[in-house]
Protein backbone atom coordinates (compact mmCIF):
# COMPACT_ATOMS: atom_id res chain seq x y z
CA UNK A 1 0.00 0.00 0.00
CA UNK A 2 1.05 3.46 -0.78
CA UNK A 3 2.10 5.89 2.18
CA UNK A 4 -0.31 8.51 2.25
CA UNK A 5 0.81 11.57 3.96
CA UNK A 6 -2.51 12.76 5.41
CA UNK A 7 -3.14 16.69 5.76
CA UNK A 8 -5.17 18.12 8.84
CA UNK A 9 -8.65 18.08 7.28
CA UNK A 10 -8.73 14.60 6.58
CA UNK A 11 -7.19 13.87 9.88
CA UNK A 12 -10.17 15.75 11.31
CA UNK A 13 -12.67 14.02 9.46
CA UNK A 14 -10.97 11.20 10.52
CA UNK A 15 -11.30 12.00 14.16
CA UNK A 16 -14.92 12.97 13.79
CA UNK A 17 -15.66 9.40 12.09
CA UNK A 18 -14.10 7.64 15.13
CA UNK A 19 -15.70 10.14 17.87
CA UNK A 20 -18.99 12.04 18.52
CA UNK A 21 -18.02 13.26 21.86
CA UNK A 22 -17.59 16.27 21.85
CA UNK A 23 -15.37 16.49 25.23
CA UNK A 24 -12.96 13.69 23.00
CA UNK A 25 -12.83 16.09 20.15
CA UNK A 26 -12.13 19.45 22.37
CA UNK A 27 -9.24 16.89 23.84
CA UNK A 28 -8.13 16.28 20.55
CA UNK A 29 -8.30 19.89 19.67
CA UNK A 30 -6.32 20.75 22.77
CA UNK A 31 -3.70 18.31 22.42
CA UNK A 32 -2.91 19.32 18.66
CA UNK A 33 -2.56 22.86 19.51
CA UNK A 34 -0.03 22.11 22.33
CA UNK A 35 1.10 19.67 19.84
CA UNK A 36 1.28 22.83 17.46
CA UNK A 37 3.24 24.45 20.32
CA UNK A 38 5.99 22.70 20.76
CA UNK A 39 7.05 21.85 17.68
CA UNK A 40 7.07 25.44 16.73
CA UNK A 41 8.92 26.32 19.76
CA UNK A 42 11.50 23.20 19.10
CA UNK A 43 11.74 24.00 15.04
CA UNK A 44 9.90 21.17 14.17
CA UNK A 45 7.17 20.25 11.44
CA UNK A 46 3.87 22.05 12.93
CA UNK A 47 1.36 20.35 10.83
CA UNK A 48 3.17 16.49 11.25
CA UNK A 49 2.97 17.40 15.11
CA UNK A 50 -0.27 18.85 15.20
CA UNK A 51 -2.23 16.07 13.03
CA UNK A 52 -0.43 13.54 15.69
CA UNK A 53 -2.41 15.48 18.24
CA UNK A 54 -5.79 15.48 16.60
CA UNK A 55 -5.98 11.47 16.12
CA UNK A 56 -3.59 10.23 19.05
CA UNK A 57 -7.34 8.85 20.39
CA UNK A 58 -8.79 8.30 17.29
CA UNK A 59 -10.12 4.62 18.57
CA UNK A 60 -10.84 6.06 22.41
CA UNK A 61 -14.47 6.66 22.25
CA UNK A 62 -15.60 3.25 19.99
CA UNK A 63 -12.75 1.23 21.35
CA UNK A 64 -11.93 2.11 24.78
CA UNK A 65 -10.71 -1.56 25.66
CA UNK A 66 -8.53 -1.90 22.44
CA UNK A 67 -7.40 1.85 22.58
CA UNK A 68 -4.07 2.58 20.95
CA UNK A 69 -4.55 -0.81 19.25
CA UNK A 70 -7.29 0.26 17.01
CA UNK A 71 -5.95 3.41 16.01
CA UNK A 72 -2.60 1.53 14.66
CA UNK A 73 -5.04 -0.53 12.97
CA UNK A 74 -7.07 2.05 11.62
CA UNK A 75 -4.29 4.11 10.43
CA UNK A 76 -2.31 1.44 8.85
CA UNK A 77 -5.73 0.27 6.79
CA UNK A 78 -5.57 3.54 5.40
CA UNK A 79 -1.60 4.07 4.45
CA UNK A 80 -0.44 6.66 7.05
CA UNK A 81 2.97 6.80 7.84
CA UNK A 82 4.95 4.64 10.10
CA UNK A 83 6.08 7.52 12.12
CA UNK A 84 3.06 8.96 12.65
CA UNK A 85 1.25 5.37 13.63
CA UNK A 86 4.49 4.90 15.78
CA UNK A 87 4.10 8.04 17.57
CA UNK A 88 0.38 8.47 18.25
CA UNK A 89 0.37 4.89 19.88
CA UNK A 90 3.41 5.70 22.06
CA UNK A 91 1.13 7.96 23.86
CA UNK A 92 -0.28 4.90 25.61
CA UNK A 93 2.91 3.38 27.05
CA UNK A 94 3.14 2.02 29.99
CA UNK A 95 -0.90 2.07 30.39
CA UNK A 96 -2.21 0.02 26.98
CA UNK A 97 0.76 -0.14 25.39
CA UNK A 98 4.82 -1.43 25.30
CA UNK A 99 5.43 1.39 22.42
CA UNK A 100 7.81 3.68 24.34
CA UNK A 101 8.19 7.52 23.30
CA UNK A 102 11.46 7.71 21.42
CA UNK A 103 11.51 10.67 19.14
CA UNK A 104 11.40 14.22 20.38
CA UNK A 105 7.81 14.18 18.67
CA UNK A 106 6.56 11.08 20.85
CA UNK A 107 7.74 12.19 23.78
CA UNK A 108 6.03 15.16 23.18
CA UNK A 109 2.83 14.27 22.91
CA UNK A 110 3.43 11.90 25.91
CA UNK A 111 3.70 15.04 28.08
CA UNK A 112 0.70 17.22 26.97
CA UNK A 113 -1.69 14.56 26.56
CA UNK A 114 -2.76 14.38 30.30
CA UNK A 115 -1.73 17.75 31.08
CA UNK A 116 -4.41 19.69 28.54
CA UNK A 117 -6.85 17.05 30.47
CA UNK A 118 -5.79 19.08 33.93
CA UNK A 119 -5.32 22.71 32.39
CA UNK A 120 -8.66 22.05 30.61
CA UNK A 121 -10.07 21.58 34.74
CA UNK A 122 -7.86 23.96 35.87
CA UNK A 123 -9.64 26.52 33.38
CA UNK A 124 -13.19 25.39 34.00
CA UNK A 125 -12.88 26.18 37.66
CA UNK A 126 -11.86 29.33 37.26
CA UNK A 127 -14.48 32.24 37.76
CA UNK A 128 -13.77 33.39 33.46
CA UNK A 129 -13.58 29.33 32.76
CA UNK A 130 -10.85 30.02 30.30
CA UNK A 131 -7.36 29.61 29.73
CA UNK A 132 -6.84 33.30 28.31
CA UNK A 133 -6.37 34.55 31.96
CA UNK A 134 -4.86 30.79 33.84
CA UNK A 135 -1.88 31.18 34.81
CA UNK A 136 1.04 28.15 35.27
CA UNK A 137 0.95 29.30 38.99
CA UNK A 138 -3.00 28.71 39.19
CA UNK A 139 -2.22 24.81 37.53
CA UNK A 140 0.45 24.01 40.20
CA UNK A 141 -1.52 24.88 43.00
CA UNK A 142 -4.35 22.51 41.80
CA UNK A 143 -2.11 19.72 40.28
CA UNK A 144 -1.16 19.35 44.50
CA UNK A 145 -4.53 18.55 45.01
CA UNK A 146 -5.32 14.86 44.33
CA UNK A 147 -9.07 15.14 44.28
CA UNK A 148 -8.87 17.44 41.97
CA UNK A 149 -8.76 16.18 38.42
CA UNK A 150 -8.09 13.05 39.94
CA UNK A 151 -8.07 11.12 36.40
CA UNK A 152 -5.25 13.04 35.29
CA UNK A 153 -1.96 10.79 35.70
CA UNK A 154 0.62 13.11 37.49
CA UNK A 155 3.35 10.68 37.01
CA UNK A 156 2.98 10.55 33.82
CA UNK A 157 3.07 14.04 32.95
CA UNK A 158 6.25 14.68 35.24
CA UNK A 159 7.78 11.23 33.26
CA UNK A 160 7.14 13.23 30.20
CA UNK A 161 8.59 16.49 31.39
CA UNK A 162 11.54 14.55 32.81
CA UNK A 163 12.01 12.89 28.89
CA UNK A 164 11.82 16.85 27.29
CA UNK A 165 14.27 18.05 29.57
CA UNK A 166 12.55 20.67 31.12
CA UNK A 167 10.92 21.52 34.00
CA UNK A 168 6.82 20.79 35.02
CA UNK A 169 6.43 24.45 35.35
CA UNK A 170 7.55 25.23 31.32
CA UNK A 171 5.60 22.06 30.23
CA UNK A 172 2.53 23.62 32.16
CA UNK A 173 3.08 27.28 30.39
CA UNK A 174 3.76 25.83 26.98
CA UNK A 175 0.46 23.97 26.91
CA UNK A 176 -1.32 27.05 28.03
CA UNK A 177 0.00 28.84 25.39
CA UNK A 178 -0.98 26.23 23.00
CA UNK A 179 -4.86 26.16 23.78
CA UNK A 180 -4.84 29.81 23.92
CA UNK A 181 -4.67 29.06 20.03
CA UNK A 182 -7.98 27.04 20.42
CA UNK A 183 -9.44 28.96 23.13
CA UNK A 184 -12.97 29.60 21.36
CA UNK A 185 -12.95 26.34 19.56
CA UNK A 186 -12.66 24.26 22.75
CA UNK A 187 -14.89 26.38 24.84
CA UNK A 188 -12.43 27.86 26.89
CA UNK A 189 -12.04 31.50 25.79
Amino acid sequence: MEVHIPTRDEALALLKEFNRSESLVNHALAVEAAMRFSAQKHGEDEDKWGIIGLIHDLDYEKYPEEHCLKTEEILRERGWPEEYIRAAISHGWGVCVDVEPQSLMEKALYAVDELTGLVTACALVRPSKSVMDLKPKSVRKKWKQKGFAAGVDREVIEKGAQMLGIENSELISDVIMGMRQVAAEIGLA
